[in-house]
């Protein structure tokens, strides 16, 4: 990815990953006396809300599950019971790890989901209820998530292009492409040379012999340039779009970005609240599930 693209999409998981890390993960339970209650007591409560692990706040694990979950599509944590007085929850890299349907009963006596874990100590095969699988919103069978880089591939690469272009444009001194018109005819190497040189003035070459803005033309030669205006071609407006675009796909509100042209807001109470529910709502309601 070109950077502003790239810096566009940090941005969009930056704002998802700490807005779920933020959020504290109660164990509730229902009792008819009581009615809904936080279970401090019960055993997964410090495990989901403080401490996962023995080396990762909860805060850094969740924001970690969400970054994973976006970047890749798929987050995974393996559900450590070894110690049954200190469960654990470990992440798991999403490179690592491939997604088996066992519908012909290969590894177990009904079919069942499992998860081959590949290890520098070999590849480990957990079976559905030991792992923690969180899925981006586009999933196409149900048992795995795609990326957003995925989805927009072709806005970004799109937008890619038209960086490199830009990139190009600068290197060039912000000049297009140009015609040279002359009379007579020179030789192929003449020609060569001539343009080389021309060229070498117009990209600001000869900037360390005190000649920048000048480009010298022989007697009878014409120099026209071909300017490409990025107004006209509207380099803005479609800079603009894919990163909304971009935006969008992660339910970033523009506003979160740093875009206000199109903010409408009456209040920052408004926008987090609208935040909440186009966008983690849904998030939230996979985790709590899952």
């Amino acid at each position: 990815l070109h950077e502003p693209y790239r810096r566009q999409r940090q941005m969009c998981i930056r704002d998802s990953s700490e807005s779920i890390g933020k959020l504290p993960l109660k164990v509730q339970q229902y009792t008819p006396a009581q009615g809904i209650r936080v279970a401090r007591e019960h055993l997964f409560y410090r495990m989901l809300n403080e401490r996962p692990n023995r080396y990762m706040p909860a805060s850094t694990f969740w924001a970690t599950m969400e970054l994973c979950r976006n970047h890749y599509g798929n987050a995974y944590a393996w559900i450590d019971t070894r110690d049954p007085k200190r469960p654990q929850l470990w992440p798991m890299d999403p490179k690592c790890v491939q997604v088996w349907y066992d519908d012909a009963q290969l590894l177990g006596d009904v079919p069942n989901v499992y998860y081959r874990y590949s290890t520098p100590r070999g590849t480990i095969t957990l079976g559905s209820e030991e792992v923690l699988h969180f899925k981006s919103h586009h999933t196409l069978d149900g048992l795995v998530g795609v990326s957003v880089r995925e989805q927009l591939a072709d806005t970004i690469n799109g937008g890619a292009k038209a960086q490199a272009m830009l990139n190009k444009m600068y290197e060039n001194g912000m000049t297009a492409k140009a015609v040279l018109q002359y009379t007579g005819s020179l030789k192929d190497a003449n020609v060569d040379a001539l343009t080389r040189g021309i060229e070498a003035y117009a990209k600001g070459a000869m900037r360390d012999k005190g000649v920048e803005n000048l480009i010298p033309l022989p007697l009878g030669m014409t120099l026209t340039p071909l300017n490409v205006k990025l107004a006209d071609s509207q380099f803005v407006e479609l800079s603009q779009f894919s990163a909304l675009q971009i935006a969008s796909a992660f339910g970033v509100k523009p506003y979160q970005v740093g875009d206000y042209t199109k903010s409408s807001y009456a209040s920052a109470e408004a926008q987090q609240l609208s935040f909440l529910t186009d966008t983690l709502l849904f998030i939230l309601t996979g985790y709590e599930q899952e």
